[in-house]
Order: structure tokens, then C-alpha cells, then sequence
């Protein structure tokens, strides 16, 4: 698309075409990705994967793992598939047009080993809608009334039993996505992640197990910038070196 913008993540590890008028990958998708305690050969589930911005740095970071991802616009999931092509992950990853308000795996076996999500960070329905398609559903999902409970229970019913989710967004919406979890998940990690030292995180990953009943853990967090703007050294593993969010898994 020659109106199409190609960035690069991951220190130019991972090439992706960005959608036009849609979400752009930015540095969410790359934290999600490395939040993500998905190992060699295990199958991780995208939901809401825009151009693949969080599935294909998984797929840099991880060997041999196996991504899908499931995007509403048909458009971007053109884009998604192009972007697979574009980095050599086209035989280890599939991209799905589908509503993660309907998508289900057709059979138990189907079930994902891990599930990410960065859900649109206003609800359907209450906020002003931009007038750009593309934008309005990445900011606001697909409709009036999708919360981010659908984007749980998307997650829960196509992982398998012990799978793990991992969900970066607001920080004030920790208490909606624990509700969300409900008692279908445990071992619930919050990591936040501060713009600068002492500075009130905006962002939040946390992450779950399904059927899992230990108790949550605060993490440590990481503090993204410096005082003069530039990356942490932490952030900067991150963010550059495909360095996982913790070296310890769930």
C-alpha cells in the first residue's frame, strides 16, 4: 500500500507495514509481547492483533513458536498477513478476521497455550468516536457495549486449562480486568510500568493463569524513561534487545 508507513521494533529485528487510519504499533505492543512467558513450540493467541506489532516481536523473541492472531477489519488482517510475509514468520503464524466477541477455537484440542490482548482503551459506546473507522475501533472496540470482560472471556474460552493471558492497558482499569478475571483465573501478576521514576504509572500488563487459585503478586514494575526522555537501560533491553519483561516464568 503506498500510503502504508513501514516501521521497525525490536532494534530492526521486526519490519511491520502500519494500517493507514488504524491503531499504530507502538511501544504497548512490544511490552505486551515480551510479558507474554510463552516458550518454544507452544501456540500463542493475538486478540485484537492489528498488524501483528505484539505477535510477530513474540515470534522474533521465541523460536519456534507458533502466532495467531484474530483482527476485526479485514483490511488490517490483509496487513498482518503481509507483515508475516514480510519477516519470514508466514509459516508459523495465522491472521483470522473475526470479532473477539464470537471467536471460538472449533474444537478443545485448538485451545491456545498462551493468550495477549491489548483491548481498545475506551468502551464501546462512551466516548466520541472518531470519524475514521480504523481509528474509532482500535480506540473503542468493535461496538457499543464491548468491555473488557469480552476480551476476558475471549481469552478464557480458547486457551487451554493452566494457559496464561497477558493484558497491557490503563493503569486505572486494574480493578475492571481482575474483576473481569473472576475466579476462572489466578497467580495474577500487575507490573506497571511508570513513564518516569516517580511518576504515577499509566500503563498496566497483567497477566493470569486459567484455573489457577495462588495469590496475586505486585511486581516490581519498570520505569521506561530517563529524566532527559531516553530509554532506561531496562526499558532499552526491552524494547531493543527482545529481552523478556522477567526472566522468571508464571
Amino acid at each position: 500500500m503506498a500510503d502504508a508507513p513501514e516501521i521497525t521494533v525490536l532494534n530492526g529485528a521486526v519490519r511491520l507495514v502500519q494500517a493507514p487510519n488504524g491503531f499504530r504499533t507502538c511501544l504497548d505492543s512490544v511490552m505486551l509481547a515480551a510479558a507474554c512467558p510463552a516458550k518454544a513450540g507452544q501456540r500463542v493467541l493475538d486478540l485484537g492483533c492489528g498488524v501483528g506489532g505484539a505477535m510477530f516481536s513474540l515470534a522474533s523473541r521465541v523460536a519456534d513458536v507458533h502466532v495467531t492472531g484474530v483482527e476485526l477489519l479485514a483490511d488490517v488482517a490483509v496487513i498482518a498477513r503481509d507483515n508475516a510475509a514480510l519477516n519470514g514468520f508466514d509459516g508459523r503464524s495465522a491472521v483470522i478476521c473475526d470479532d473477539i466477541c464470537q471467536y471460538r477455537v472449533s474444537a478443545p484440542d485448538a485451545r491456545f497455550d498462551h493468550v495477549m490482548c491489548n483491548p481498545p482503551f475506551m468502551e464501546g459506546g462512551k466516548h466520541l468516536r472518531s470519524p475514521k473507522e480504523g481509528k474509532a475501533i482500535a480506540h473503542g472496540g468493535s461496538g457499543e457495549g464491548v468491555s473488557i470482560k469480552h476480551w476476558i472471556d475471549c481469552a478464557f474460552h480458547n486457551m487451554k486449562p493452566g494457559g496464561s493471558i497477558s493484558v497491557i492497558h490503563r493503569a486505572d482499569t486494574t480493578d475492571k480486568i481482575i474483576q473481569a478475571f473472576g475466579k476462572r483465573f489466578g497467580a495474577v501478576e500487575i507490573m506497571p510500568l511508570w513513564p518516569k521514576a516517580g511518576v504515577d504509572a499509566k500503563r498496566v500488563i497483567i497477566r493470569a493463569r486459567k484455573d489457577r487459585k495462588s495469590p496475586a503478586i505486585l511486581r516490581a514494575g519498570v520505569v521506561l524513561h530517563r529524566d532527559d526522555g531516553t530509554y532506561t537501560a531496562e526499558a532499552d533491553k526491552i524494547l531493543r534487545d527482545a529481552a523478556p519483561l522477567y526472566a522468571d516464568a508464571m
